[in-house]
């Protein structure tokens, strides 16, 4: 199985596909730091600029996890016509010209929505008006053995083969509430309206705030010492998070541009899982389905095969694979650093005077890490 990667960041679903069996024939990614990743961690050649790239190479896969800054709730919310989110076009240049047997694409869960779903509608228009089959289901990366929640839409396309067979092969169901976590994750920079918790999980990694800087989420440890109580992942955690050998972007560059890289990557797990699916496509579950009606919301999973539109009751959770490290023990293994007495005074002030529900708890030690923090 060979494929090309377009917009691949540091090849999160490149290094997920190889993992299934698949060679990587070539590999487009803008942005400096980021191709320097893929030169050094992939045996093929890297392009830069997309509209500059007149074809690509006749392969079995084509993937394209395409900007979301304008499909993103803390992007600009341009939508698929934004200057990054509207690339996709390039993407599908490209497919037109050299049409492989699959397509992978990849982006956040807000592109159902933002708009009325304009850019779902757009892609998704674009392949029925060509004579392919689709599909599309929203997953999430927790499922997957990872310690991250990380919600993502993945829709696969074909001429000639079913990609329900890929997408809607597996299902776990929803997953069953497990209490008394040793680590909690949560935003810092928020506390408001949401603290993004996570029950023994960090909520999802981001590539930047709306300001534009890469801020990793921030973890509260049960029961940790003061100053070791509330920590922010270090960018070796936050690669194994995704799924990434720690270090996987280790190349010099500083830690702000890392975890730009490693938040606006794909989860090598759930490309893995994609992979195997395009290896050795199954016949999909049996669950309830019913015509996809046009102008609704779009649903979780929706499909369309020879014209025929149709909606799918799945859940975001294929899988149940259990992460083989507590957050706990992932941070203590790859790195935190205790949060600043700036991040956690605000986050903290925030918190209380909102109306948001906290643990007691939580607040005592967030306290306890501002004073400690305010005698080193």
């Amino acid at each position: 199985m060979r494929t090309v990667g377009l917009f691949s960041g540091i090849g999160g679903l490149e290094l997920g596909l190889e993992r299934a069996g698949a060679s990587t024939e070539l590999l487009c990614e803008y942005w400096d730091p980021a191709a320097a990743i893929l030169r050094k961690r992939f045996d093929a050649e890297v392009v830069g600029d997309i509209r500059k790239v007149a074809s690509i190479p006749a392969v079995d896969v084509v993937t394209a996890g395409f900007p979301c800054t304008d499909l993103s709730q803390v992007g600009r919310t341009a939508g698929i016509d934004g200057s990054e989110s509207g690339l996709v076009r390039e993407a599908l240049r490209l497919i037109e010209r050299t049409p492989p047997r699959w397509v992978v694409l990849e982006n956040v869960p807000n592109m159902l929505s933002l708009g009325g779903g304009a850019a779902m509608a757009f892609i998704v228009d674009w392949f029925d008006d060509r004579g392919w089959n689709w599909a599309y289901r929203t997953v999430d990366s927790q499922h997957f053995g990872l310690r991250q929640r990380r919600r993502r839409v993945l829709l696969v396309a074909s001429r000639t083969e079913d990609p329900r067979g890929v997408l809607f092969a597996d299902e776990a169901g929803l997953p069953t509430t497990r209490r008394g976590h040793s680590a909690y994750g949560f935003y810092w920079t928020e506390g408001n309206r949401g603290v993004g918790w996570g029950d023994g999980v960090t909520p999802t990694l981001k590539g930047g705030s709306k300001l534009g800087i890469a801020s990793p989420p921030a973890v509260w440890r049960v029961g940790a010492d003061a100053g070791r109580a509330i920590t922010r992942p270090s960018v070796r955690a936050g690669e194994r998070l995704q799924g990434f050998r720690a270090g996987w972007t280790d190349l010099g560059a500083k830690d702000g541009i890392r975890w730009k890289m490693v938040g606006n990557a794909v989860s090598v797990p759930v490309a893995t899982w994609i992979g195997r699916g395009l290896v050795e496509p199954r016949s999909p579950v049996d669950v309830a389905r019913k015509p996809l009606d046009v102008g609704r919301r779009w649903p979780a999973a929706a499909s369309s095969v020879s014209g025929l539109r149709e909606e799918w009751s799945l859940s975001e959770r294929p899988l149940a694979i259990r992460p083989q490290q507590t957050l706990a023990r992932l941070l203590t293994d790859h790195g935190a650093d205790p949060l600043s007495l700036n991040a956690t005074r605000g986050f903290t002030t925030r918190l209380v005077a909102s109306n948001l529900r906290r643990r007691p708890d939580f607040v005592d030690d967030l306290r306890a890490h501002i004073e400690h923090m305010s005698s080193v």
